[in-house]
């Protein structure tokens, strides 16, 4: 009988795709996705732990859950990724209800763990082991001679191009819950997006802790394969309309990488990187590598290459040691560059991290003020931004709509709620909008044309 599967996915892109690996590999076992957790036979929370307040929300839910277990004692519940990876049988200690905990590289070994416990063979599954010589499995053997799984968005998905990170910044939990930096080989990247372009999928974002760095690692045969030659591999698969990436640490930032935003036609303008604060004491204490004026020389050379790039953040407001003028210099930085979106973070002390220990922690009340002001300026600056856009023609993919009215992205990421609709759409369609209105985090505007 086919046995039903509901998966609660906390955290980043990488765990969104883990989660659909997971959907894959137990849909060649008679697993059948579910969107509601009652009823479900198998039920797996999939986490991130780069928060507090996500692994707070983690255990909130698994809590909730025991009260369906013990309405179904059949029921299978598990837990993967960071948590599971940075807590291992303290999860069972602390919630014994949960029957199976697997970390960030052994999500491939859920068949038969799952196996073992329908029949009986083992009362508890756990595996949170790394291994130094661990490699991400081929994508074809993911997906058989199955179609890729139903996704939210058919049209789009992930593909991870590396695991882990290297970079060990003091505040990170990352080296530790996901390992080293392994980076996949050339030919098993291309041949995924090429069985996903083949399958209808007509926008790929390459995943990684630190795309930049591909290629460094020890898993890629092809020792002279960086990352901008794996973009322009990629580009070039035919059929693939757009092409994204994320996340990149700004000190592997290379001239190179930058061409690429001017050089290939399908790699959308729009970039994630990642500067945490706008103060050189504070950077150093992060362990990033890189300083407040290297950050900008590369922003204004990347604005050269490609002037219409919308450039993308992240921010931890009240580091440890965080003084008021470290704070004023984040917000500096932010009036200069004027972001086009941001994510920003209240600082919260993580396992094993090496800021965990440091001296002169912010109080909570200072971290809330520092945050809601940042929060409040990049609105701002988000709301001038988009009307920039105002009078101008954008591409848009479709999304989601109806006869009247569409929702869609442009290359630069923007939301673009669109009227003037006299057919459907199908989501993956691209369509020519006239921007007439915007607003803090969308814009809008009348349908000129399709193609």
């Amino acid at each position: 009988m086919p046995k039903s599967l509901y998966i609660k996915t906390f955290g980043c892109q990488m765990n969104e795709r883990d989660s659909e690996i997971i959907e894959q590999l137990l849909a060649q076992e008679g697993y059948i996705a579910t969107a509601e957790p009652e009823g479900a036979d198998v039920i797996l929370i999939n986490t991130c732990s780069i928060r507090e307040k996500a692994e707070q929300k983690v255990f909130s839910l698994l809590g909730s859950l025991r009260t369906e277990k013990q309405r179904n004692p059949a029921l299978l519940l598990g837990v993967t990724g960071c948590v599971a990876q940075q807590e291992g049988e303290q999860i069972r200690d602390r919630m014994p209800h949960v029957d199976l905990i697997v970390g960030t590289q052994q999500i491939y070994r859920l068949p038969e763990m799952l196996e073992r416990l329908q029949q009986r063979v083992t009362s508890k599954e756990i595996a949170t082991n790394m291994e130094t010589s661990f490699t991400i499995p081929p994508f074809q053997k993911l997906l058989a001679d199955a179609p890729p799984s139903p996704a939210p968005h058919g049209f789009k998905r992930f593909v991870t191009i590396m695991q882990g990170c290297d970079n060990f910044c003091s505040y990170c939990v990352v080296p530790g819950t996901r390992g080293r930096e392994i980076s996949r080989p050339l030919a098993d990247i291309l041949e995924e997006v090429e069985i996903l372009v083949q399958h209808g999928v007509r926008e790929v974002t390459l995943l990684g802790q630190n795309v930049n760095s591909y290629g460094t690692t020890n898993q890629v045969a092809e020792r002279e394969v960086s990352f901008p030659h794996l973009l322009r591999r990629v580009a070039a698969i035919k059929g693939l309309q757009r092409l994204r990436f994320t996340t990149s640490h700004p000190k592997d930032l290379s001239t190179e990488l930058m061409r690429c935003f001017a050089e290939i036609e399908n790699l959308c303008p729009h970039f994630h990187l990642p500067v945490q604060s706008g103060s050189n004491a504070v950077l150093r204490r992060m362990n990033r590598k890189y300083t407040v004026e290297s950050y900008l020389e590369k922003v204004a050379r990347l604005k050269q290459y490609r002037p219409d790039i919308a450039l993308a953040t992240d921010i931890i407001v009240g580091f440890p040691g965080e003084t008021e003028a470290d704070f004023q210099a984040t917000m500096d930085l932010l009036n200069r560059v004027r972001f086009h979106g941001s994510f920003s973070f209240k600082y919260s002390d993580r396992p094993h991290t090496r800021s965990a220990d440091f001296a002169g922690k912010i109080p909570e009340e200072e971290k809330s003020r520092r945050l809601a002001m940042f929060q409040e300026r990049q609105d701002q600056i988000c709301w001038e931004r988009n009307n920039e856009y105002i009078g101008k023609e954008v591409e848009i993919m479709v999304e989601s709509g109806n006869h009247t009215e569409i929702k869609g992205r442009t290359p630069t990421n923007h939301i673009v709620h669109c009227t003037g609709v006299e057919e459907a759409l199908t989501p993956g369609d691209l369509a020519i909008v006239l921007i007439d209105q915007a607003g803090k985090h969308s814009l809008r505007g009348r349908l000129k044309a399709q193609h």
